[in-house]
Order: C-alpha cells, then sequence, then structure tokens
C-alpha cells in the first residue's frame, strides 16, 4: 500500500494494520513529512511487512545522508527496507528545496552510482572513492563509517514515467517504481522496452529489476461508492495529467492535448474543469473500477503478463483507512485474491 508521512505514532498504528491484514509492504511518499522517519517508525512497530519509500526526493539531500539512513532502516528493519528515489519536478527542487536540479535524469544515475560506491565503503570490501561529475566521495575514516551490517544492501528503486529514466533504471536499479498515473498498455509497450534495452546495455535483464505499480481504483460494495471513488479518480487523473512532461501518457492512447487542457485549467485553478476533461474513457484507461470481491481478480488480469517480478500497490488504501482503521481487513482480502489469482 502506498501511505502518506504522518504523525509517527499514527504511522506504527497504520504499520501494525497493515501487516495484520497481509499487505506485503508499506510505501511511505515524502510530502510535508519526510518518509525516513515514517519508514523508522513503521519498521519498528513490525516484524513482518516490507517497508520502502515511494518515493523520498534525492537531490536535496547528499548521497552520503541517504546511503547512512537507508543502511539504519535495513540494519533495524532486518533487511525489511527499500530504498525508493526519485526527482521531483523542477519548481519544487529549486524552489522548496533550494536545491540544484538539472540534468536530472543524469544526475539521478549518478546519485544511484554513488549510493552503490558507499555501500561497498560501509561493508569495508573497497576504500571510498567514487569521482563524478555532479558528486565526489572519496574520505570516510573508520570512525565515521556505520560499518558491516547482517543484511543485504538496500535495495534501490527510482521513479520513472519517460524513455531515459526508464531506460537508467534498467541499468542501474533494482526496481522501477511505476508513476500511479498509467496505463497497462503504456508500461507494456513503452516502459517495459526501455527497461529491456537499459539492462541489456549493463548485460542485465529485466528479471534483474522488479516494477512496482500503483494502481488507482474505484472501489466499494455499491454503484454509489464505486462511482464516488470514480470522481476523486479524476481528480487524480487532472492532477497528475496537468504535468505537461507526462503527456506521452495520454498521447499513447490518442488522448492529445489533453495535457495542455489540464495544466490550463490547473493554472486557473478551476478543479471542477480539470475534473471534466477526464471523460469516461480516460478514466478507464487508467484506473480501475470494482467491487471489493471483484477487485483481485481484475487487478490481477490488468498487470499478468507485463513483467517477471511485478508488485501492485493500492494507491488509496490509505484514503480508506483514514476513515475507517478497520477497511484495512478488506484490502488484505484483496491482497489473498490478488495472491490466489496470480
Amino acid at each position: 500500500m502506498m501511505a502518506a508521512a504522518m504523525p509517527l505514532a499514527r504511522v506504527q498504528d497504520l504499520a501494525r494494520g497493515a501487516e495484520n491484514a497481509g499487505f506485503g509492504t508499506v510505501w511511505f511518499t515524502e510530502s510535508g513529512r519526510t518518509a525516513y522517519l515514517s519508514c523508522a517508525a513503521a519498521g519498528l512497530a513490525t516484524t513482518r511487512v516490507g517497508i520502502g519509500t515511494a518515493i523520498a526526493v534525492a537531490f536535496p539531500r547528499s548521497p552520503m545522508i541517504t546511503a547512512k539512513v537507508a543502511w539504519e532502516l535495513a540494519e533495524s528493519t532486518g533487511g525489511r527496507f527499500t530504498l525508493g528515489l526519485g526527482t521531483q519536478v523542477k519548481a519544487h527542487v529549486e524552489r522548496r528545496y533550494s536545491s540544484a536540479y538539472a540534468p536530472p535524469g543524469p544526475r539521478l544515475k549518478e546519485y544511484v552510482l554513488a549510493l552503490k560506491a558507499i555501500f561497498r565503503a560501509f561493508r569495508g570490501e573497497e576504500r571510498l572513492s567514487f569521482d563524478g561529475d555532479h558528486y565526489s566521495f572519496s574520505l570516510l575514516p573508520a570512525q565515521w563509517s556505520p560499518g558491516p551490517i547482517d543484511v543485504d544492501d538496500p535495495p534501490i528503486y527510482i521513479s520513472a514515467v519517460l524513455p531515459w529514466m526508464t531506460r537508467m533504471a534498467g541499468a542501474v536499479c533494482d526496481g522501477i517504481h511505476i508513476h500511479p498515473f498509467h496505463s497497462p498498455q503504456y508500461v507494456t509497450d513503452v516502459q517495459v522496452p526501455n527497461l529491456v534495452e537499459g539492462a541489456a546495455a549493463e548485460g542485465r535483464t529485466i528479471d534483474d529489476v522488479t516494477l512496482v505499480c500503483p494502481a488507482m481504483t474505484a472501489v466499494g460494495d455499491t454503484d454509489e461508492e464505486i462511482a464516488a471513488g470514480r470522481d476523486h479518480a479524476r481528480l487524480m487523473i487532472g492532477f497528475y495529467g496537468s504535468t505537461r512532461t507526462y503527456a506521452p501518457v495520454f498521447e499513447h492512447h490518442g488522448f492529445d492535448g489533453v495535457s495542455e487542457r489540464l495544466h490550463t485549467l490547473q493554472k486557473e485553478g478551476d478543479l471542477a474543469g480539470m475534473a471534466a476533461v477526464v471523460t469516461d474513457d480516460i478514466l478507464d484507461h487508467y484506473t480501475v473500477s470494482a467491487t471489493w470481491s471483484e477487485l483481485g481478480g481484475v487487478l490481477a488480469d490488468r498487470y499478468r503478463g507485463i513483467a517477471p517480478h511485478l508488485r501492485v500497490m493500492t494507491y488509496t488504501a490509505i484514503d480508506h483507512w483514514r476513515r475507517d482503521p478497520e477497511v484495512l481487513a478488506r484490502w488484505g482480502d484483496v491482497a489473498k485474491d490478488l495472491g490466489a489469482a496470480t
């Protein structure tokens, strides 16, 4: 499940509920609160469920800081932590974090490679020596190193939508966070071939990369409940689709000009207009509508066969949980149904 960061005591309640319900991983986004502290709280409150960031913003933090935090989270959770990184958009990186942004793709690739070099140095496998265009590391006295840990290095995932970043994920990462605004066809036709190409360039295969797909769902017991979920999904698609960089996700299905219209309406603050742009046809390409009893099977059919290692993430369980913590049990049933169908 995808979860937003929140007060840490609430995070612990959520994590325990998710573990008891049978979720595989709780992924924390970074928004008004840091994703890493939420991961620490969740990890210390549980014993089985996976914990990860989806995503933590990379550039405002030195790779050394990120490496140390990820190392401690991996150790404290017994290897249950996965490090998910992303670039965020230019305005936020420069104006909210006061950090350098460009060029985001090559810089993030170098960030990942630097992390791996730092991990090797933490284990004592080699001296710290990394010299790139954006980051350089050459000093790690023993007293400043956390030292080796008894679990594997934290897997490194990145978020990616467009071809360059997707190829980079295939080349150097353990996994890729597919954007919540996606269709299975876009992933199959565009992202998977680029993952394969990037992996092959480094002597790897797509078997080396895990895909995590956050599914926007409209689920309920009645038509009215499902319709309310669909209306919420229209707003989400309108929000994400207004980022013009993501226009190819619309254009892949012939929805040309939709991103530009959404961007214009977003600048005007016209939320109702944005929702109206997202027709039922558009909605059905990027979301799933089903009853609770059907949802697991529908998700299995939607994502089956896309890649050897693919994990489905619920994008909406956190909203349900805020209204009713007991609803996690229903999501646990969906997880069981999905597992049985795959």
